[in-house]
């Protein structure tokens, strides 16, 4: 089975502010939750959760991107700090469950529906 990966964006935060250095980011409060919930609801071969320091949508955060070999990756950007990590993981189990990669939107769940999403071809497997 190809190796799935869910990236997510480490220096992503919505306030235009400068936050206080002893506070987290929003994509690392956003981490957090995905590992959290991620260490009671899945299986440790299921997908691998990798932080990136950066995925230039600067202006579009909070941003996490779905990706595995033979399958499109998924890019989700201005996500909510605070409600997505159930939604990107019940995403990822359709996406781990799928054999192309491709996710009919009925199966997109409702809070994953209202971000900012690109669909990326994938590069291998093509003839």
């Amino acid at each position: 089975m190809p190796k799935h990966t869910l990236f997510v964006c480490q220096s992503c935060h919505h306030s235009p502010e400068e936050r206080p250095k002893d506070q987290p980011t929003d994509g690392d409060r956003l981490l957090k939750q995905i590992n959290t919930l991620a260490s009671e609801q899945l299986q440790s071969n299921d997908f691998e959760i990798q932080a990136v320091g950066c995925l230039w949508i600067c202006d579009k955060p909070c941003t996490a991107a779905f990706s595995a070999p033979t399958k499109p990756t998924y890019l989700f950007t201005t996500l909510p700090t605070d409600e997505t990590a159930p939604a990107l993981l019940q995403f990822g189990q359709h996406y781990l469950n799928s054999t192309t990669g491709d996710i009919p939107w009925e199966q997109f769940p409702a809070m994953l529906q209202s971000a900012s999403i690109a669909k990326i071809p994938a590069v291998e497997g093509r003839e």
